[in-house]
Protein backbone atom coordinates (compact mmCIF):
# COMPACT_ATOMS: atom_id res chain seq x y z
CA UNK A 1 0.00 0.00 0.00
CA UNK A 2 1.52 3.22 -0.65
CA UNK A 3 0.91 6.30 1.68
CA UNK A 4 -1.60 8.82 1.18
CA UNK A 5 1.43 11.58 0.80
CA UNK A 6 2.12 9.65 -2.78
CA UNK A 7 -1.06 10.96 -4.06
CA UNK A 8 -2.95 9.70 -6.87
CA UNK A 9 0.12 9.48 -9.43
CA UNK A 10 1.04 6.39 -7.16
CA UNK A 11 -2.23 4.88 -7.88
CA UNK A 12 -0.81 1.66 -10.22
CA UNK A 13 1.40 0.94 -7.54
CA UNK A 14 -1.51 0.21 -4.68
CA UNK A 15 -2.43 -2.84 -4.66
CA UNK A 16 -6.11 -3.95 -5.28
CA UNK A 17 -8.13 -3.94 -2.32
CA UNK A 18 -9.82 -7.53 -3.18
CA UNK A 19 -11.89 -7.94 0.03
CA UNK A 20 -13.21 -4.54 0.41
CA UNK A 21 -16.55 -3.48 -1.40
CA UNK A 22 -16.65 0.36 -1.65
CA UNK A 23 -19.82 2.19 -1.43
CA UNK A 24 -21.31 5.76 -0.10
CA UNK A 25 -24.79 6.73 1.49
CA UNK A 26 -27.16 9.60 1.82
CA UNK A 27 -25.18 11.14 4.31
CA UNK A 28 -22.52 12.24 1.85
CA UNK A 29 -25.55 13.88 0.70
CA UNK A 30 -25.99 16.07 3.70
CA UNK A 31 -29.13 13.88 4.40
CA UNK A 32 -29.86 12.83 8.18
CA UNK A 33 -34.01 12.76 8.16
CA UNK A 34 -36.48 10.88 6.63
CA UNK A 35 -38.15 14.64 5.34
CA UNK A 36 -35.99 17.86 5.47
CA UNK A 37 -36.30 20.63 3.05
CA UNK A 38 -32.65 21.47 3.21
CA UNK A 39 -32.31 18.04 2.21
CA UNK A 40 -31.66 16.85 -1.71
CA UNK A 41 -34.53 15.12 -2.87
CA UNK A 42 -34.29 11.25 -2.97
CA UNK A 43 -33.94 10.81 -6.75
CA UNK A 44 -31.29 13.31 -7.43
CA UNK A 45 -29.13 11.17 -4.26
CA UNK A 46 -29.32 8.16 -6.49
CA UNK A 47 -28.60 10.12 -9.89
CA UNK A 48 -25.33 11.09 -8.23
CA UNK A 49 -24.11 8.77 -6.60
CA UNK A 50 -24.29 6.22 -9.69
CA UNK A 51 -22.67 9.06 -11.29
CA UNK A 52 -19.87 9.38 -8.56
CA UNK A 53 -19.08 5.84 -9.79
CA UNK A 54 -20.40 4.19 -6.37
CA UNK A 55 -22.23 0.42 -6.56
CA UNK A 56 -23.16 -0.19 -3.44
CA UNK A 57 -25.43 2.49 -1.00
CA UNK A 58 -26.86 2.51 2.39
CA UNK A 59 -30.70 2.95 3.26
CA UNK A 60 -30.23 5.82 5.41
CA UNK A 61 -32.87 7.43 7.40
CA UNK A 62 -36.00 4.92 6.94
CA UNK A 63 -38.31 6.64 5.02
CA UNK A 64 -35.43 9.18 2.86
CA UNK A 65 -35.91 6.99 -0.23
CA UNK A 66 -39.01 4.82 -0.95
CA UNK A 67 -39.72 1.95 1.52
CA UNK A 68 -42.02 0.13 -1.31
CA UNK A 69 -39.21 -2.22 -2.19
CA UNK A 70 -41.30 -3.17 -5.47
CA UNK A 71 -40.30 0.70 -6.12
CA UNK A 72 -36.89 1.13 -4.69
CA UNK A 73 -35.53 -1.86 -6.49
CA UNK A 74 -36.71 -0.87 -9.79
CA UNK A 75 -35.31 2.98 -8.77
CA UNK A 76 -31.65 1.76 -7.82
CA UNK A 77 -31.51 -2.15 -10.33
CA UNK A 78 -31.85 0.84 -13.77
CA UNK A 79 -28.87 2.99 -11.91
CA UNK A 80 -26.93 -0.02 -11.19
CA UNK A 81 -27.01 0.23 -7.56
CA UNK A 82 -27.27 -2.20 -4.93
CA UNK A 83 -28.18 -1.40 -0.99
CA UNK A 84 -25.56 -2.87 1.73
CA UNK A 85 -27.29 -2.10 4.86
CA UNK A 86 -30.32 -0.36 6.49
CA UNK A 87 -29.68 1.83 9.71
CA UNK A 88 -31.32 2.12 12.90
CA UNK A 89 -30.95 4.01 16.21
CA UNK A 90 -31.63 2.26 19.33
CA UNK A 91 -31.57 3.11 23.14
CA UNK A 92 -31.36 -0.25 24.54
CA UNK A 93 -29.35 0.76 27.64
CA UNK A 94 -32.99 2.11 28.68
CA UNK A 95 -33.69 -1.73 29.12
CA UNK A 96 -36.88 -3.99 28.36
CA UNK A 97 -39.28 -0.64 28.46
CA UNK A 98 -37.87 0.12 25.38
CA UNK A 99 -37.72 -3.15 23.62
CA UNK A 100 -41.48 -3.25 21.83
CA UNK A 101 -40.94 0.36 20.48
CA UNK A 102 -37.32 -0.41 19.41
CA UNK A 103 -38.13 -3.41 17.55
CA UNK A 104 -40.92 -1.82 15.85
CA UNK A 105 -38.39 0.75 14.54
CA UNK A 106 -36.14 -2.17 13.52
CA UNK A 107 -38.50 -4.19 11.88
CA UNK A 108 -39.51 -1.88 9.17
CA UNK A 109 -35.56 -1.34 8.68
CA UNK A 110 -34.69 -4.74 8.57
CA UNK A 111 -37.42 -6.10 6.38
CA UNK A 112 -36.69 -3.38 3.74
CA UNK A 113 -33.13 -4.19 3.89
CA UNK A 114 -33.97 -7.38 3.38
CA UNK A 115 -35.86 -7.24 0.87
CA UNK A 116 -33.46 -5.05 -0.98
CA UNK A 117 -30.75 -7.89 -0.43
CA UNK A 118 -28.96 -6.30 2.10
CA UNK A 119 -26.81 -8.38 4.19
CA UNK A 120 -26.31 -5.56 7.55
CA UNK A 121 -27.94 -3.42 9.47
CA UNK A 122 -26.21 -0.57 11.21
CA UNK A 123 -27.36 -0.11 14.89
CA UNK A 124 -26.46 3.44 16.39
CA UNK A 125 -27.02 3.96 20.05
CA UNK A 126 -29.46 6.91 21.04
CA UNK A 127 -27.81 10.74 21.65
CA UNK A 128 -26.92 11.60 25.23
CA UNK A 129 -27.56 15.43 23.74
CA UNK A 130 -29.94 16.44 21.03
CA UNK A 131 -27.59 16.43 18.33
CA UNK A 132 -29.37 19.85 16.74
CA UNK A 133 -30.24 22.19 19.80
CA UNK A 134 -27.29 20.44 22.39
CA UNK A 135 -29.78 19.69 25.00
CA UNK A 136 -28.28 17.32 27.88
CA UNK A 137 -31.26 14.26 27.25
CA UNK A 138 -29.23 12.36 29.95
CA UNK A 139 -26.17 11.54 31.30
CA UNK A 140 -23.22 10.98 28.93
CA UNK A 141 -21.96 8.31 31.26
CA UNK A 142 -23.94 4.78 32.04
CA UNK A 143 -24.53 2.84 35.31
CA UNK A 144 -23.26 -0.37 35.39
CA UNK A 145 -27.43 -1.59 35.23
CA UNK A 146 -27.18 0.50 31.91
CA UNK A 147 -24.33 -1.23 30.54
CA UNK A 148 -25.41 -4.52 31.50
CA UNK A 149 -28.79 -3.55 29.35
CA UNK A 150 -26.75 -2.22 26.92
CA UNK A 151 -24.97 -5.67 26.31
CA UNK A 152 -27.57 -8.14 26.80
CA UNK A 153 -30.50 -6.13 24.58
CA UNK A 154 -27.79 -5.53 22.17
CA UNK A 155 -26.94 -9.57 21.78
CA UNK A 156 -30.74 -10.28 21.58
CA UNK A 157 -31.28 -7.66 18.61
CA UNK A 158 -28.71 -9.56 16.69
CA UNK A 159 -30.00 -12.93 17.20
CA UNK A 160 -33.20 -11.77 16.60
CA UNK A 161 -32.15 -9.63 13.65
CA UNK A 162 -30.46 -12.42 12.48
CA UNK A 163 -33.09 -15.10 12.94
CA UNK A 164 -36.16 -13.16 11.16
CA UNK A 165 -34.75 -11.15 8.71
CA UNK A 166 -31.12 -13.32 7.75
CA UNK A 167 -29.32 -9.76 8.74
CA UNK A 168 -25.80 -9.42 10.89
CA UNK A 169 -26.48 -6.47 13.13
CA UNK A 170 -22.87 -4.09 13.53
CA UNK A 171 -23.34 -0.93 16.09
CA UNK A 172 -21.87 2.08 14.99
CA UNK A 173 -19.65 4.00 17.48
CA UNK A 174 -20.24 7.66 17.54
CA UNK A 175 -19.80 11.02 18.72
CA UNK A 176 -22.17 12.03 21.89
CA UNK A 177 -23.62 8.50 22.81
CA UNK A 178 -22.09 6.01 24.67
CA UNK A 179 -20.30 4.06 22.72
CA UNK A 180 -17.61 6.11 21.53
CA UNK A 181 -14.27 6.28 23.07
CA UNK A 182 -11.84 3.54 22.88
CA UNK A 183 -12.22 2.61 26.30
CA UNK A 184 -16.34 2.54 25.93
CA UNK A 185 -15.93 0.75 22.46
CA UNK A 186 -13.62 -1.74 24.13
CA UNK A 187 -15.77 -2.58 27.23
CA UNK A 188 -18.73 -3.00 25.01
CA UNK A 189 -16.75 -5.24 22.75
CA UNK A 190 -15.43 -7.01 25.84
CA UNK A 191 -19.20 -7.34 27.26
CA UNK A 192 -20.70 -8.69 24.02
CA UNK A 193 -20.50 -12.14 22.19
CA UNK A 194 -18.75 -12.03 18.81
CA UNK A 195 -21.61 -14.32 17.55
CA UNK A 196 -24.47 -11.88 17.62
CA UNK A 197 -22.49 -8.30 17.93
CA UNK A 198 -20.00 -6.91 15.32
CA UNK A 199 -18.80 -3.40 15.09
CA UNK A 200 -19.53 -1.04 11.97
CA UNK A 201 -16.08 1.02 12.42
CA UNK A 202 -16.88 4.77 11.64
CA UNK A 203 -13.18 6.18 11.12
CA UNK A 204 -14.49 9.56 11.60
CA UNK A 205 -16.66 8.86 14.77
CA UNK A 206 -13.81 6.84 16.18
CA UNK A 207 -11.14 9.81 15.53
CA UNK A 208 -13.74 12.44 16.80
CA UNK A 209 -13.97 10.54 19.47
CA UNK A 210 -9.89 9.71 19.87
CA UNK A 211 -9.54 6.16 18.73
CA UNK A 212 -7.19 4.95 16.38
CA UNK A 213 -8.70 2.97 13.95
CA UNK A 214 -6.00 0.75 12.82
CA UNK A 215 -5.26 -0.36 16.10
CA UNK A 216 -8.48 -0.98 16.98
CA UNK A 217 -8.39 -3.35 13.68
CA UNK A 218 -5.46 -4.99 13.92
CA UNK A 219 -6.64 -5.92 18.22
CA UNK A 220 -10.56 -6.38 17.73
CA UNK A 221 -9.98 -7.59 13.86
CA UNK A 222 -12.61 -10.23 14.33
CA UNK A 223 -15.55 -8.17 15.61
CA UNK A 224 -15.13 -5.46 12.52
CA UNK A 225 -17.70 -6.11 10.59
CA UNK A 226 -18.58 -3.27 8.27
CA UNK A 227 -16.70 0.17 7.93
CA UNK A 228 -17.53 3.64 8.09
CA UNK A 229 -15.35 5.70 5.55
CA UNK A 230 -14.85 9.24 6.94
CA UNK A 231 -12.05 12.26 8.07
CA UNK A 232 -12.00 15.00 10.66
CA UNK A 233 -10.45 18.22 10.47
CA UNK A 234 -8.04 18.17 13.25
CA UNK A 235 -7.99 21.80 13.67
CA UNK A 236 -11.74 21.86 13.86
CA UNK A 237 -11.97 19.27 16.25
CA UNK A 238 -9.19 20.23 18.47
CA UNK A 239 -11.87 23.51 18.94
CA UNK A 240 -14.85 21.89 19.10
CA UNK A 241 -13.79 19.92 21.94
CA UNK A 242 -12.18 22.59 23.64
CA UNK A 243 -15.53 24.42 23.30
CA UNK A 244 -17.63 21.39 24.46
CA UNK A 245 -19.40 21.57 21.02
CA UNK A 246 -22.30 19.25 20.33
CA UNK A 247 -21.84 16.82 17.15
CA UNK A 248 -24.44 18.60 15.11
CA UNK A 249 -22.97 22.07 15.43
CA UNK A 250 -19.55 20.73 15.02
CA UNK A 251 -20.34 18.93 11.56
CA UNK A 252 -22.31 22.40 10.36
CA UNK A 253 -18.81 24.03 11.45
CA UNK A 254 -17.03 21.54 9.06
CA UNK A 255 -15.26 18.50 11.80
CA UNK A 256 -16.06 16.06 9.24
CA UNK A 257 -14.00 16.72 5.90
CA UNK A 258 -13.38 15.83 2.52
CA UNK A 259 -10.14 13.10 2.19
CA UNK A 260 -7.85 13.12 2.72
CA UNK A 261 -7.00 16.47 3.80
CA UNK A 262 -8.12 14.62 7.82
CA UNK A 263 -7.51 12.49 9.74
CA UNK A 264 -7.44 9.10 10.29
CA UNK A 265 -5.01 8.59 7.11
CA UNK A 266 -7.86 6.03 5.03
CA UNK A 267 -4.99 3.75 3.45
CA UNK A 268 -3.50 2.48 5.95
CA UNK A 269 -7.26 1.56 7.42
CA UNK A 270 -8.05 0.03 4.33
CA UNK A 271 -4.58 -1.77 4.16
CA UNK A 272 -5.34 -2.93 7.86
CA UNK A 273 -8.83 -3.89 6.89
CA UNK A 274 -7.76 -6.26 3.91
CA UNK A 275 -5.35 -7.42 6.43
CA UNK A 276 -8.28 -9.37 7.91
CA UNK A 277 -9.05 -11.55 4.36
CA UNK A 278 -12.88 -11.30 4.87
CA UNK A 279 -15.30 -9.03 2.48
CA UNK A 280 -16.43 -5.94 4.35
CA UNK A 281 -18.32 -2.94 2.89
CA UNK A 282 -16.34 0.13 3.64
CA UNK A 283 -19.18 3.27 3.26
CA UNK A 284 -18.05 6.30 2.50
CA UNK A 285 -20.12 9.63 4.48
CA UNK A 286 -18.62 12.61 5.00
CA UNK A 287 -21.33 14.34 7.52
CA UNK A 288 -22.35 17.40 6.08
CA UNK A 289 -25.51 18.56 7.65
CA UNK A 290 -26.62 21.03 5.98
CA UNK A 291 -24.94 21.64 2.83
CA UNK A 292 -25.48 23.39 -0.47
CA UNK A 293 -27.47 20.82 -2.92
CA UNK A 294 -24.85 21.41 -5.28
CA UNK A 295 -22.30 20.61 -3.06
CA UNK A 296 -22.23 16.60 -2.40
CA UNK A 297 -21.30 15.40 -6.22
CA UNK A 298 -18.22 16.65 -6.68
CA UNK A 299 -16.85 15.72 -3.38
CA UNK A 300 -18.45 12.11 -3.68
CA UNK A 301 -16.31 11.82 -7.22
CA UNK A 302 -13.21 13.44 -6.11
CA UNK A 303 -13.65 11.26 -3.11
CA UNK A 304 -13.90 7.80 -5.32
CA UNK A 305 -10.90 9.09 -7.45
CA UNK A 306 -9.03 8.65 -3.98
CA UNK A 307 -10.03 5.47 -3.05
CA UNK A 308 -9.14 4.13 -6.30
CA UNK A 309 -5.76 5.62 -5.85
CA UNK A 310 -5.89 3.67 -2.38
CA UNK A 311 -6.40 0.57 -4.47
CA UNK A 312 -10.45 0.51 -3.70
Amino acid sequence: MTSLSSGPAAASSAPALSRIRVGSAPDSWGVWFPDDPQQVPWRRFLDEVAQSGYEWIELGPYGYLPTDPAVLLEETARRGLKVSAGTVFTGLHHGEAVWEKTWAHVADNASLAQAMGASHLVVIPSFWRDDKTGEVLEPDTLTPEQWRNLTTLTERLGREVRERYGLRIVVHPHADTHIDSEENVVRFLDGTDSEQVSLCLDTGHYAYCGGDSVKLIETYGSRIGYLHLKQVDPEILAGVRAEGTPFGPAVARGVMCEPPTGVPALGPVLEAAQKLDVDLFAIVEQDMYPCEADAPLPIAQRTRAFLRSCGA
